[in-house]
């Protein structure tokens, strides 16, 4: 494995490929990889937001943007799995047409194969293979279920909220969740009636917080906005007053990875099905180990 992590740095995306698909089915570990955990530097940037508000196309037009900079970016994009099949269509990278001729641009799908918070337990440390696989920037896109969604703190340095008109009012803006948390926001479709709106209701619900993060306009539909934004998240600080929530995620998300991975887990399974235990003893008494 450092053989194809050194052949990754050198550009070879069969190697990368090769490991990035040997983390997610857990065969490789930090540890036997030698990847320092993430040091916060910026490099990992989440971009989430609910359905419909144009993630996947901002994405493309970032990625334009930081390629004609002569930067090279990775983007993770995470699809939900059927509960039924398990299956997922993986079809975020249709609308990131930039991936399919661009050098400087390397993007990986994968399912969130029903895991805890919508983001795959190994997606941290596939971010961290990235980046030190050579990548400038690594752009991590969600699901995209809503302000919910603040489990993506537990693997990005920094988080981007996309928002998009007709998604509600004042008070809707005020609801607490991921918008407490991001570092940033982008009102898409702002070609669109109601994405002004959108913005003054969001920079007047987050100014009692004391520390509002930016709320930027951008069209990605007609390329507007989009070198103001890439600007930003190059430069862009991480909100002060949620590192401990940032934390209380990452906490939760090994302990969520160390659970999923155990061997046993069937036999757990098995075990609460048949009455033997509950769940809530079970934990107990691992914790007490």
């Amino acid at each position: 494995m450092s053989d194809l992590l050194e052949a990754a740095r050198a550009g070879d995306r069969r190697a990368l490929s090769k490991l990035l698909s040997a983390v997610e089915n857990g065969v490789e570990s930090r540890e036997s990889l030698g990847i320092p955990h993430n040091s916060g530097g910026g490099k990992i940037i989440g971009i989430t937001g609910a359905p419909g508000v144009g993630k996947s196309c901002l994405v493309d037009r970032l990625l334009r943007t930081f390629s004609a900079a002569d930067m090279r970016i990775a983007v993770l994009a995470v699809d939900p799995s059927s509960p039924l099949t398990g299956g997922a269509l993986l079809g975020d990278r249709v609308r990131m047409q930039t991936a399919d001729d661009d050098p400087n641009v390397f993007v990986r799908s994968l399912a969130t194969r029903n895991q805890p918070g919508g983001l795959p337990v190994r997606l941290g440390l596939m971010a961290e293979v990235l980046v030190a696989s050579g990548f400038d920037l690594v752009l991590v896109e969600t699901v995209g279920s809503g302000q919910s969604e603040v489990r993506i703190v537990s693997v990005a340095d920094r988080v981007l909220l996309v928002e998009g008109p007709g998604r509600g009012d004042s008070i809707q803006a005020e609801k607490a969740g991921v918008l407490e948390l991001a570092d940033a926001i982008v009102v898409n479709k702002s070609d669109l009636e109601g994405a002004e709106r959108v913005a003054s209701d969001l920079r007047s619900a987050l100014d009692i917080t004391g520390n509002p993060p930016p709320v930027l306009l951008a069209s990605a539909r007609n390329d507007v906005g989009i070198e103001d934004l890439a600007d930003l998240l190059l430069s862009l600080p991480s909100r002060s007053g949620a590192s401990m929530a940032r934390w209380r995620e990452r906490l939760l998300t090994a302990w969520d990875a160390a659970l999923l991975e155990r061997g046993d887990l069937d036999e757990v399974l098995s075990g609460l099905e048949a009455g033997e235990f509950d769940a809530d003893q079970w934990v107990a008494e691992k914790l007490e180990e």
